[in-house]
């Protein structure tokens, strides 16, 4: 029975996040669900990220990267590309079966500007559609481009370990953040790339209607990518890719010998789990509505390693489960307090404590701290079962003087 817990756990809590946004009717209800939002997008990327480095050794320090080029393919998009009717003549277009695929010309920062398609229109009659595709073409274009970066540096990486992985990845990210921020007349740069909601035009659902500002929508888009991305990775993990990547984990060269394809597994391994980035910056790029370089400093990253080691480097469910409660556990620690003269500002103090938990964690428990927990009750029982086998297989003079359990304690201890 005890082995069914994490199960029955489990869908207990899918169930329970399902139900709720419509349980919940505390006055910070819309502060509480961007929480969850937030700690859904954070358990995406710890949890793939714990695939990449706990379960395949590579140590990367470009997740964020990917998560940002999902991003930034899906704000390009919706800000650069329209359908119409009829040819502008003015901006880059392609004609797709009836159609213009229009691309507009980079206007930066300038405020009032008109773009090549706002000219266009002003000598269009008036019946001449124009029109966005859907926002769900920018999110798989994102997780395509996604893929695609993550098949390159997959490819580049193949070489190096440790150390070296971790700089290469560095070293992407950074240029990265830098042609993001240089490249103001597309991007925008530090003024950021403003992106429209996941739902502009509001939704219907069994006959409430939710504004395009509402927090249930995008909670359960979220929720949805985050649950179809485990899914996906528990699948993998319990499959024989998952044993791939474990040996190449454990020595590369013996995993070879024994006739696994470690190009094909490293590079496999970085695109899927850069995709998973890619969906998860794609989605919630859309949900705050900007973005900007910064999403790509170095403490994001450290963040979500840190996600992933503290709830279990070597536990996909561990490291969401982590990244999920740190999330919320980092927000409310914001509420500075006050002892006798002195005021704590726990808004910069919060990532004291965060740090402290993470050095006591690879000190004391570097398996993490709800891995062990999962693990004991998966476990639970394999010791008695083990001893029962011995003793059918031995006899039943098994028992008589001293046996050796799993351990290795005899009776007499």
């Amino acid at each position: 029975m005890k082995k069914r817990i994490p199960h029955i756990a489990g869908v207990v809590s899918v169930a329970f996040l399902f139900a709720f946004p419509f349980i919940y009717t505390r006055a910070n209800y819309d502060f509480i669900m961007h929480l969850w939002i937030t700690a859904f997008f954070y358990a995406i990327l710890a949890s793939s990220w714990s695939l990449l480095g706990g379960y395949a050794g590579q140590f990367s320090f470009g997740h964020m990267a990917f998560m940002a080029i999902g991003a930034y393919s899906t704000g390009l998009f919706s800000n650069y590309i329209y359908l119409t009717d009829a040819p502008t003549n003015l901006c880059s277009e392609l004609q797709l079966a009836g159609k213009y695929l229009v691309i507009l010309d980079p206007i930066g920062v300038t405020s009032g500007q008109l773009t090549c398609l706002d000219l266009a229109k002003q000598s269009w009659p008036a019946d001449v559609v124009v029109s966005q595709p859907p926002i769900i073409w920018g999110i798989l274009l994102g997780i395509l481009i996604g893929g695609v970066f993550g098949l390159l540096i997959g490819a580049l990486v193949l070489r190096l370990r440790a150390a070296y992985l971790a700089l290469l990845t560095i070293g992407f990210s950074e240029i990265l953040r830098a042609v993001i921020s240089a490249e103001i007349s597309i991007t925008r740069g530090q003024a950021g790339l403003r992106l429209k909601p996941l739902f502009g035009d509001g939704l219907t659902i069994f006959g409430t209607t939710y504004s395009s500002i509402d927090k249930v929508p995008p909670y359960f888009v979220m929720l949805m990518l985050f649950l179809v991305c485990m899914a996906i990775m528990v699948w993998l993990e319990r499959s024989r890719f998952g044993l791939f990547i474990r040996s190449i984990r454990e020595d590369e060269e013996a995993a070879a010998a024994l006739a696994v394809n470690t190009v094909r597994y490293k590079i496999l391994v970085f695109v899927i789990t850069s995709m998973m980035a890619a969906a998860a910056g794609a989605v919630q790029a859309h949900y705050i509505g900007i973005i900007t370089p910064n999403i790509l400093i170095l403490l994001q990253m450290s963040i979500v390693i840190a996600m992933a080691v503290i709830g279990g480097l070597e536990s996909i469910v561990g490291a969401a489960v982590g990244a999920i409660i740190i999330s919320f556990t980092l927000e409310f620690l914001r509420s500075s307090f006050t002892i006798g003269p002195v005021t704590i500002d726990m808004t910069i103090w919060r990532l004291v404590v965060f740090g402290l938990l993470l050095m006591l964690t690879l000190r004391f428990r570097r398996n993490g701290i709800i891995h062990p927990i999962l693990l004991w009750f998966s476990r639970a029982g394999t010791k008695q079962e083990t001893v029962a086998k011995r003793v059918a297989v031995a006899g039943p003079d098994a028992n008589e003087g001293q046996t050796e359990d799993l351990y290795g304690m005899t009776n007499d201890d």
